[in-house]
């Protein structure tokens, strides 16, 4: 099976082809310290040929959802060594996905007196939950001044920094869902006049910014890239979102990283993986959405990309990679118990 070789994504070495995708499962600790909850979890999956991790958030104004983990304090680097220590003398290879939410976030999430900013004041429609009160609809954030827009580039930098020292093998940028970088490169959020704002290849700065800032700090070998072209989630719109992904593609590609991970467009119009194949090439390329071990299998073995990611397979069968190798069945999921505190649905999933 073409999923179970080895692969080298930049300076990631991965024992197969098998990804675990990046899932918000909320169960860090208030103050966004991961824990030993979160530690099991992870150990239990170190299988995969790479774990990326969960949306972490480089700086508290960046927090998107209660009990996210950050990567911003001695205390949280410390933690996230523990996981990170555990799923190495697993055998497993793991990075950090840092996550900016922007707009996306609640004054009942983040502590007392922290904005939410985004790159225009634009409201986002829907709500989050909190556990302070329940369902809130999302803040009006605040736009970014052209400093604090470097100075959020900055942070992805140093969030780069923080999670090496934490004993990450590298990190990957969120770029979708609605979320900062996305808020930046889509036409309907984005309304500024600086030279973060206009045309597609000025909304593409921020992330192209964010990304070489990374890459700069610990090796373009060990970043990667998350994106969705045609990605509406969260109230976002652009354009023509194929084209301003494929110029943001453009811009990222030349700075060597280790890999784009690109997510099946949600609209039929646009091929996302052959965008990915367009700019980055087959061996950089992470597919992910809806795959199961057949049609990963297919997709490998046709050159669409170079490995695949999994995500909701991976929440009930910790033994994924096992499961697929030798073709035994998949658990099924409980969906109620996605974000719940605890380990209901979390830890509990037993190996086959």
């Amino acid at each position: 099976m073409k999923l179970m070789q080895p692969l080298r994504l930049g300076e990631l070495r991965l024992a197969n082809r098998v990804v675990m995708a990046p899932m918000t499962r909320n169960r860090a600790d208030a103050d966004g310290t991961p824990n030993d909850l979160m530690r099991e979890h992870y150990m239990q999956r170190a299988s995969a040929g790479l774990i990326i991790s969960e949306g972490v958030w480089p700086s508290v104004t960046g927090q998107a959802y209660s009990r996210q983990p950050g990567i911003e304090s001695a205390v949280q680097i410390a933690a996230w060594r523990r996981i990170t220590d555990a799923v190495h003398a697993a055998g497993g290879l793991i990075v950090l996905q840092v996550m900016h939410a922007g707009r996306i976030g609640s004054r009942h999430v983040k502590p007392l007196g922290v904005p939410t900013v985004a790159p225009s004041a634009i409201r986002a429609a829907g709500k989050v939950f909190t556990d302070d009160a329940g369902m809130q609809p999302f803040d009006e954030p605040r736009a970014l001044t052209t400093e604090e827009v470097r100075q959020i580039v900055r942070e992805h930098r140093q969030a780069a920094l923080n999670a090496r020292e934490a004993g990450f093998d590298g990190v990957e940028m969120h770029g979708t869902s609605g979320y900062l970088a996305l808020q930046f490169l889509s036409s309907g959020t984005n309304q500024r006049d600086d030279e973060y704002g206009g045309n597609a290849a000025q909304r593409a700065r921020f992330a192209v910014e964010c990304v070489q800032a990374m890459a700069e700090a610990i090796g373009p070998g060990r970043v990667g890239l998350r994106l969705n072209p045609g990605n509406s989630y969260n109230d976002t719109f652009d354009e023509d979102s194929a084209a301003t992904h494929l110029e943001l593609m453009r811009q990222t590609a030349a700075l060597d990283l280790a890999y784009l991970h690109i997510m099946r467009a949600p609209v039929p119009t646009i091929d996302a993986f052959a965008l990915g194949r367009q700019t980055y090439g087959v061996e950089r390329l992470i597919l992910n959405d809806g795959f199961d071990g057949a049609s990963a299998e297919q997709a490998l073995a046709e050159g669409q990309g170079a490995a695949v990611s999994f995500a909701r397979h991976y929440v009930a069968n910790p033994d994924l990679v096992r499961r697929l190798r030798d073709g035994v069945p998949l658990a099924p999921f409980e969906r109620k118990t996605l974000y719940t505190a605890g380990p209901a649905g979390y830890t509990d999933y037993p190996p086959a």
